[in-house]
């Protein structure tokens, strides 16, 4: 087992190709230990180069994931169970409610804390 940090994309081409080679390697076995390794390497020089936004307002990131999912506004109006509902949310003149937070990480699969306001404080 030869592993190294992940410093440059080359490294990261060469420790995912090394994870293909190893995948599906059987559980508790030192194949499968540098597996994880690996996995825990990339994924550590992967998030620092190319990181993850920050979502901005709930209603930001629901108009972002609607049009990337092709879903539209009837669609959300039909989901929340009324029109002026959905529209209200989208111009962000009405936060989520827990239900409808859960609405939609249960049939659309959007994160839930993706959805959720900032903490405002007086």
């Amino acid at each position: 087992m030869d592993i190294r940090p992940i410093h440059t994309d080359e490294d990261n081409a060469a420790a995912l190709r090394r994870i293909e080679a190893l995948w599906g390697a059987e559980s508790g076995t030192p194949d499968s230990d540098e597996l994880d390794i690996l996995i825990a390497l990339v994924a550590h020089y992967e998030q620092a180069r190319w990181p993850t936004p920050k979502p901005g307002r709930p209603a930001e990131f629901l108009r972002a994931f609607m049009a990337l999912s092709d879903r539209t506004q009837g669609e959300l109006a039909t989901l929340l169970g009324s029109k002026s509902r959905a529209s209200e949310i989208l111009n962000g003149k009405r936060d989520f409610t827990v239900e409808q937070i859960r609405l939609l990480c249960h049939r659309w699969g959007v994160p839930a804390d993706c959805l959720i306001g900032e903490l405002q404080t007086a």
